[in-house]
């Protein structure tokens, strides 16, 4: 019971591929219309070929008449002009459908990415995902478009011999069809058991890829640490796995190929043994016999292609299962209005926002069994500097992701202006935030357009301007191209206290609301620190932000200072009120300023 109920799912799941297919080839309807005809043109053209020969032979070579033969040479050109015109069409029809559809693909791929959730990426690899876009989609292509051409090649030429053969000979084309029924039943099973393999491959494939995506990634880390030979070691038993699962699958396709061969000799050993049998009984013409015999053979070279066409459309089908799998993902964090399970609603614009929120008795868990807040509640003032300390996993990170919607609340609410903002478009939303991260992400390109990526339509004065206030223009005339200088993947080209000059501006450039800023001088040297915290002084004016450090020295002006622990709020107030209280974050504050103390009088004395 348990078994039909599993191939039952599974005639589903092929069904749902086949018809996500289909949706992404209805664009180029036209395209596979002219491809079914040019296919079948070449297979009525190839099919006719013996034809040629059987007249060639009964009436030039046995008939001793060469009256004709000229007209029968332009019959015979033609044909060749023709195959190679087919030929030709084939090719470019074929290469427009395999290139239209991988675009489409990888560009829809791509675009629900940037809708997903954060929680999505948090569960998937980047190797993982970039197996879907590239290998996966490239191969579900490759197959669609000249694989589905091998097949209306091969499907066209088997109708037309068939019906040709049995027009010349009924019983010689029974007896060479005989062997066909076994070769379908073998076909069949050979599906059933390579497809599970070939699931597997891609598994193992996206694993493999995504170990390439980690030691390219963490390059650095694994030299500085020394372990290029364990991070060998782990490779190649991820590429030995692959490995051992692609031998394996070419095995069973080993035994599937000389089988069909096996049948492909038998049904020509048929046909000579029969139509010699009936030349001699003078029933059959040496024309027919001979052409009889290159229908056995070339009756068999369409299933010999159609049986190779059989391991890619499996691994195509299993590809495709993955890339669906993707694009079937719904985001969890979704516009207010577009939640399928939600009642209807209508996103409420955000008129006239002074930077103001609440989080009101807010839990959230990463996972049930790790609650990070329980009842956390907090109001933040428009224009207020809020300062977020505490020790690693209390939630400082969280609450500002939050707040970002990169996730939501278990339980509770966070208000912008009395409103949930669940119930505000979230584009709009967003496009209040500005975030400035310990480590800030460049594009490749110039400064130019990293900084223009926070308001895509400003000007070069803009732009400028932005820079002078976040304290980088300076640095910038001193690269040898200016806001023109190529920063290189992620910034390379740039020191990491460059890197957050710019992203800064970025956000400058992109005037927020609110500024959240996530240990955005941990990282820098002291002379960066301070021009960061000179440029910090104007960007923070007027503007309500959360700022999470671990050196308390760093904000010390903050209006608020939130202390967290693992319980929740632990304490808060000004830098003054809290060391008059002389609580936990006096405590947490002497420690780290006599440390910070002793460290930069050691630098002083090594200088």
């Amino acid at each position: 019971m348990q078994t039909r109920r599993d191939q039952d799912n599974r005639t589903v799941a092929k069904a749902a591929v086949l018809r996500k297919l289909l949706g992404y080839a209805r664009p180029y309807a036209r395209q596979f219309l002219a491809l079914l005809l040019i296919m079948l043109t070449y297979a009525g053209l190839d099919a006719a070929m013996p034809l040629l020969t059987r007249a060639a032979i009964d009436r030039f070579a046995v008939g001793d008449d060469m009256r004709g033969f000229g007209w029968f040479a332009l019959v015979c050109f033609l044909f060749a002009l023709g195959r190679g015109l087919t030929v030709r069409g084939m090719i470019a029809t074929s290469g427009i459908i395999y290139t239209g559809l991988g675009h489409d693909i990888r560009r829809d791929c791509f675009n629900h990415l940037q809708k997903l959730s954060f929680s999505f990426f948090d569960q998937r690899a980047v190797g993982w995902l970039m197996a879907r876009l590239t290998s996966d989609t490239q191969e579900l292509s490759r197959t669609f478009a000249w694989g589905l051409a091998d097949l209306i090649d091969g499907l066209g030429k088997l109708i037309m011999m068939s019906i040709i053969m049995f027009v010349l000979d009924p019983l010689l084309a029974l007896i060479v069809l005989a062997v066909v029924p076994p070769l379908a039943i073998m076909i069949v099973i050979y599906q059933a058991v390579t497809l599970r393999l070939f699931r597997e491959v891609r598994r193992a494939n996206s694993e493999v890829t995504g170990a390439f995506n980690e030691g390219v990634s963490g390059a650095r880390t694994t030299k500085t640490l020394v372990r290029e030979d364990a991070a060998l070691e782990e490779f190649s038993q991820r590429t030995a796995h692959l490995r051992d699962l692609s031998i394996w699958a070419a095995r069973k396709s080993a035994l599937y190929f000389p089988a069909v061969l096996l049948l492909g000799t038998i049904g020509s050993a048929l046909a000579l043994w029969a139509g010699g049998s009936g030349v001699i009984a003078d029933r059959v013409t040496y024309g027919t016999l001979v052409a009889f015999i290159a229908y056995a053979v070339s009756f068999f070279r369409p299933l010999e292609d159609i049986a190779r066409r059989f391991p890619q459309l499996q691994s195509a089908q299993a590809g495709a299962e993955r890339i669906f799998s993707v694009l079937e993902t719904e985001p969890e964090i979704r516009d207010c209005g577009t939640d399928p399970d939600a009642p209807p609603t209508e996103a409420r614009p955000l008129k006239n926002f002074d930077g103001g929120v609440e989080f009101r008795n807010v839990d959230f868990a990463y996972s049930p069994e790790e609650p990070v807040l329980r009842d956390f509640s907090l109001r933040a003032r428009a224009g207020e500097t809020l300062a977020l300390v505490g020790e690693t996993g209390v939630g400082k990170t969280t609450i500002v992701s939050l707040l970002c919607r990169f996730y939501e609340p278990d339980r509770g609410a966070i208000l912008a202006q009395g409103v949930d903002y669940r119930s505000l478009p979230l584009a709009e939303w967003r496009s209040q935030l500005g975030i400035v991260l310990q480590d800030p992400h460049l594009f490749s390109g110039s400064i130019r357009d990293n900084i223009r990526y926070g308001r895509l339509d400003a000007t070069d004065r803009e732009i400028e301007d932005a820079a002078r206030v976040a304290n980088a223009h300076d640095f910038i005339m001193e690269c040898h191209s200016g806001y023109d200088f190529q920063v290189g993947e992620n910034g390379a080209h740039l020191s990491a206290g460059q890197k957050q000059l710019i992203a800064l501006a970025r956000v400058v450039l992109a005037d927020p609301k609110i500024l959240i800023l996530d240990e955005a001088t941990s990282a820098v040297d002291t002379e960066t620190e301070a021009l960061l915290q000179s440029a910090l002084d104007r960007v923070l004016q007027d503007r309500t932000s959360f700022v999470i450090a671990h050196r308390l020295s760093t904000i010390r002006r903050a209006d608020r200072i939130l202390l967290l622990n693992a319980e929740g709020l632990a304490e808060q107030g000004s830098h003054r009120e809290l060391i008059r209280r002389r609580g936990a974050y006096y405590r947490l504050y002497s420690s780290q300023f006599i440390e910070e103390r002793e460290t930069a009088l050691l630098a002083k004395s090594e200088q």
